[in-house]
C-alpha cells in the first residue's frame, strides 16, 4: 500500500488543495487494506494448540455442544469416563476435527468473495509531442473510468451457491465429528469387554496356580502323580499366554481410545461401570432405513453441495454474455482540444465462448448425482447386512449361553466323580478349560456385537446413548 501512496502522491498536484485530495485518496486506500498477522509454526504453539483443557472448560464446552445427531449427557469424569462422554470428548479435543472446522472458515470467505463486485478501473495515458511541428502544441493526456457491467449478471447465483456450499461443509463436518464420536465409543466398548476378559483369565490363571501348587503337595505326599503335576503345570502355562495375550490386546486398545479422543498416549483412563441393555442391541432395520435422506448427515450434505454445483452450472450459462466494461473517457490532444465522453467495451466471443467452464461444471455437477446415489445404495444395503448380522450374532450368543451352562454342569459333575475317586484329574482340567474357553468366546461374540451395533449407529446416523450405570439398574432405570 506504500507504493500506492506514492503514486498518488506524484499524480495529484502539490498545490494544497492537491495534498488534500492525495490524502483523502490515501486514507480511503489504506483503510480498506487487511493488516498482515504473523501465526508461527514453533514447537511452543503447536504444544499450546494440543494442551487438553482442565475438567471446568471441558464441561463448559460440552455445554455449548449443538449437534444434530449427539444427544446432551450428564458431563462427569469423577465417577470414570462413559461411552457418551467419550463421544463428546472426543468431539472437543480430537485435532483432526480442529482441522475439519477451519474449513467453515474458508466456506464462509468463499460465500464472502462470491458478493464482491469487481473495482472500477482507472486508466490513463499521456500523449508527449516528441517530434516534427510542435510549437503551440500541448501536452496530452486521456483519462478513462470503467467498470465491468457484467459482473452483476450471475451474482445472484453465485451467492445462493457459495452459501448452499458453506452449509454443505458445515454439514460434512458435522458429519466428520459423529464418525469421530462413534470411534471413540467403539474403542471404549472395545475396551470395556477387554477389561472383563482379563479379569476373567486372570481368575482362571489364579485358580490354575493354586490347583498346582495343591497338585505339588499331593505329589509330595503320594496322593498325585507326575501325570497330574505335568497336567496342572500345562494348563496354568496356557492360562498365562491366554492372559498375557488378552493384556496385549487390551494394551493396544488403550491407545486406540486415547488417540480417538485426542489425548497423549501416556494418559490412563479409568472406565465408568455401566451395564449394556439388551434391548440396546435389538433394533427394527425399517425404521432406520424410513427417512435415511435425511438422517445421514453426508447425504444431506451431498444434497447442498449438489445444488450449490447446480447453481454454478447456470451461472455457467450465464457467464456466455459478452463482457462490456461502461465508461467514462476524458482526453486532451496536442491541440488543447478537450472531449468527454462515455466508453464502451464489448468482448467478441469468436474462441471462447464459455464452453469450457460450462463443460467442467456439468460434469461436476453429474459426479456429485451420482455420487449422492450411490452412498445412498450403500448406505442402505449396508444398515441392511449389519441388522442381519447383529440377529445372526445374538443367536450364536445365546448357543454359548446354552454351552456354558452345560459345561458348567459338566465340571460339577467331574468335580463330585474326582472326590469320589470315579474320574482322573485331566478330565477334569480339560473340562475346566473348556469352560474358560467358551466363557472367552462368549466375550469375543459380545464385543463383535457391539463392534457391529457401533457400525449399524455410524451407518444409520441413529443415537443410542448408553449411560445406564450398575447403580441404575440396581434402582430400577433400567429402560
Amino acid at each position: 500500500m506504500e507504493g500506492i501512496e506514492i503514486i498518488i502522491h506524484r499524480l495529484i498536484s502539490r498545490s494544497k488543495r492537491g495534498r488534500i485530495v492525495s490524502l483523502l485518496l490515501t486514507g480511503l486506500m489504506l483503510a480498506g487494506c487487511a493488516r498482515y498477522h504473523p501465526m508461527p509454526l514453533t514447537p511452543e504453539t503447536a504444544a499450546r494448540a494440543l494442551k487438553v483443557p482442565d475438567i471446568q472448560e471441558l464441561k463448559i464446552q460440552v455445554s455449548k455442544i449443538r449437534h444434530p445427531l449427539l444427544r446432551p449427557v450428564p458431563f462427569d469424569l469423577s465417577n470414570g469416563l462413559s461411552p457418551d462422554e467419550a463421544a463428546l470428548l472426543a468431539i472437543i479435543i480430537n485435532p483432526r476435527l480442529k482441522a475439519a472446522r477451519d474449513e467453515k472458515a474458508i466456506a464462509s470467505a468463499q460465500l464472502l468473495k462470491a458478493g464482491i463486485l469487481p473495482n472500477p478501473q482507472i486508466s490513463g495515458e499521456i500523449d508527449v509531442p516528441t517530434g516534427g511541428y510542435t510549437a503551440g502544441t500541448f501536452l496530452g493526456y486521456t483519462l478513462g473510468l470503467n467498470w465491468d457491467w457484467t459482473s452483476l449478471i450471475g451474482r445472484g447465483l453465485r451467492i445462493k451457491g457459495a452459501r448452499a456450499h458453506r452449509d454443505s461443509v458445515e454439514l460434512g463436518i458435522a458429519w466428520q465429528e459423529w464418525q469421530v464420536a462413534e470411534s471413540a465409543r467403539l474403542h471404549w466398548l472395545r475396551l470395556y469387554w477387554l477389561n472383563k476378559k482379563v479379569l476373567l483369565l486372570s481368575r482362571a490363571a489364579e485358580g490354575y496356580k493354586k490347583n498346582l501348587e495343591v497338585v505339588k503337595k499331593a505329589v509330595d505326599m503320594g496322593d498325585k502323580t507326575a501325570v497330574d503335576l505335568a497336567a496342572a503345570r500345562a494348563s496354568y502355562q496356557r492360562s498365562l499366554i491366554s492372559l498375557e495375550e488378552a493384556r496385549e490386546r487390551q494394551g493396544q486398545e488403550r491407545l486406540a481410545l486415547n488417540q480417538a479422543l485426542g489425548l497423549p498416549a501416556s494418559r490412563d483412563i479409568s472406565l465408568e461401570k455401566i451395564v449394556i441393555p439388551d434391548s440396546w442391541y435389538r433394533i427394527d432395520p425399517s425404521s432406520l432405513l424410513a427417512d435415511i435422506r435425511d438422517r445421514r448427515l453426508d447425504l444431506a450434505a451431498l444434497r447442498l453441495g449438489y445444488e450449490s454445483q447446480e447453481q454454478a452450472v447456470r451461472a455457467a450459462v450465464l457467464s456466455q454474455f459478452p463482457k462490456i466494461n461502461i465508461g467514462l473517457v476524458e482526453a486532451r490532444d496536442t491541440g488543447n482540444v478537450i472531449t468527454t465522453g462515455p466508453a464502451l467495451t464489448i468482448d467478441i466471443p469468436f474462441f471462447d465462448r464459455g464452453q469450457g467452464r460450462i463443460a467442467l461444471e456439468r460434469a461436476t455437477r453429474k459426479r456429485l448425482f451420482d455420487e449422492y446415489v450411490a452412498r445412498l445404495f450403500d448406505a442402505r444395503s449396508r444398515i441392511t447386512s449389519l441388522t442381519d448380522q447383529i440377529h445372526s450374532m445374538l443367536s450364536r450368543i445365546q448357543e454359548i449361553h446354552s454351552a456354558i451352562d452345560a459345561e458348567r454342569d459338566l465340571v460339577d459333575v467331574y468335580q463330585r466323580a474326582m472326590r469320589q475317586g470315579n474320574a482322573d484329574i485331566l478330565t477334569l482340567y480339560q473340562a475346566r478349560m473348556d469352560l474358560i474357553g467358551l466363557e472367552t468366546e462368549l466375550l469375543d461374540l459380545r464385543q463383535t456385537l457391539t463392534d457391529l451395533r457401533i457400525a449399524l449407529e455410524t451407518a444409520s446416523g441413529t443415537y443410542a446413548p448408553l449411560t445406564h450405570t450398575v447403580s441404575d439398574i440396581l434402582e430400577g432405570k433400567r429402560p
